[in-house]
């Protein structure tokens, strides 16, 4: 009976506390709007912020309260993600936009720079914190620091860190640009997913001096813009820069590139690891 009296007694004090909760959850309980779980579920929680709000959260809400109409604000989400928000507000199926992609506009890999020399930054553990000491005689100011940033930020696992600079996994990028928002360079391009030619280059240094840094690099040398068939490629400081209006793909620049600084078809890395 020692036992069995307190065990009762706190029973019935659980009991009586499970009722009061129960209660004031009826009484005093905040639903939640229907429609906005119904759209939450329709996005796919990454969380990017590519639709101009804070989350997920916040463009579900936005559409069930009627804030704005645009389906098709969510890059992750796709086609499906549109179909499936459009069913529950009960409206048209918006057409979807391009698929976008990262494009990583540096090649300045291990072997190609003089690696030894960037490393300045004695302390840093960002791309952020490196970027205010990423200075030398040898060291390109404009490429890809290494540190991760990019990769930190990344919902998607799209981004790795590969002989020193960052590489893309096509398959995992999302196309939300929150690594391109990230970079302290602006290394990071998003790119639709049709452009199939691009430079790995961010340098506007003259050529002289980007070669001495990384033989990677666009010199500016202007062959490019004299191959090209369609006139889609300018020298715009001292950089080779395509006008995707024009670009057909045909890759006449990057065979006629001597330092390889434009690639194409498979500039996106599929497989880096």
């Amino acid at each position: 009976m020692t036992i069995l009296i307190p065990a009762l007694i706190c029973l019935a004090i659980a009991a009586v506390c499970a009722i009061i909760l129960t209660v004031a959850n009826v009484l005093f309980g905040v639903k939640e709007d229907e429609t906005f779980l119904q759209i939450r579920d329709a996005l796919p929680g990454a969380n990017c912020g590519a639709c101009g709000f804070s989350g997920c959260d916040g463009y579900a809400k936005a559409l069930s309260e009627g804030k704005i109409s645009e389906t098709n604000l969510c890059v992750p989400g796709g086609a499906k993600a549109v179909e499936d928000i459009s069913a529950v507000l009960g409206v048209e199926v918006a057409a979807v936009g391009e698929k976008k992609v990262a494009f990583i506009g540096c090649n300045g890999t291990c072997e190609a720079t003089k690696r030894e020399e960037k490393q300045l930054a004695l302390g840093a553990t960002s791309c952020k914190e490196a970027a205010l000491s990423w200075e030398g005689e040898n060291v390109c100011t404009f490429a890809c620091m290494g540190f991760g940033d990019c990769v930190a930020v990344c919902p998607g696992g799209g981004i790795v860190i590969v002989d020193g600079i960052a590489k893309v996994i096509s398959s995992s990028c999302l196309g939300c640009g929150l690594c391109a928002k990230t970079c302290p360079h602006g290394v990071i391009r998003i790119m639709t997913g049709e452009n199939s030619v691009a430079v790995a280059c961010s340098n506007h240094d003259k050529g002289a001096l980007t070669r001495k840094m990384c033989v990677n690099g666009c010199i500016g040398c202007t062959k490019c813009t004299r191959v090209c068939p369609n006139g889609a490629i300018s020298m715009v400081d001292n950089l080779a820069t395509i006008d995707y209006e024009k670009c057909t793909g045909c890759g006449a620049c990057a065979e006629g590139c001597p330092t390889h600084a434009i690639h194409t078809n498979s500039f996106i890395c599929e497989k880096c690891l």
